[in-house]
């Protein structure tokens, strides 16, 4: 049996509502996360970043407050340190991101994600 496929969504972004309706375009009914209100764990992140081919900061939103605030540019922080960061303050998580079958890709633009369709 095949996993069901997820959304980490925002409904207040409009390239995760994009991304959304083109997912049900083909008829594809995503498990959707509200990520703000349920944050993946640090662990998840790490799946997803492994899933992604990318590391934390390429995942993080720069220009949000806390990364300031946490001094997140800090080029010495470990990958667990910035994974921790972004499970306790997901609104520095860029959005969207879709999993399907073990593959993921960022709905940045939203038709990046026809690529695991």
């Amino acid at each position: 049996m095949t996993e069901p496929t997820r959304i980490f969504h925002n409904p207040r972004c409009s390239k995760s509502r994009q991304t959304l309706e083109l997912l049900n375009e083909r008829g594809i009914e995503p498990e959707i996360i509200r990520y703000l209100e349920t944050p993946p764990t640090a662990e998840e992140l790490g799946n997803i970043l492994d899933m992604l081919g990318c590391e934390p900061r390429e995942l993080m939103r720069t220009k949000e407050t806390e990364y300031k605030e946490l001094g997140l540019d800090n080029p010495e922080l470990s990958r667990e340190q910035l994974l921790q960061a972004m499970s306790e303050h997901p609104k520095l998580i860029e959005r969207p991101i879709v999993i399907r079958n073990k593959k993921a890709a960022l709905g940045r633009p939203p038709e990046n994600v026809l690529t695991i369709l």
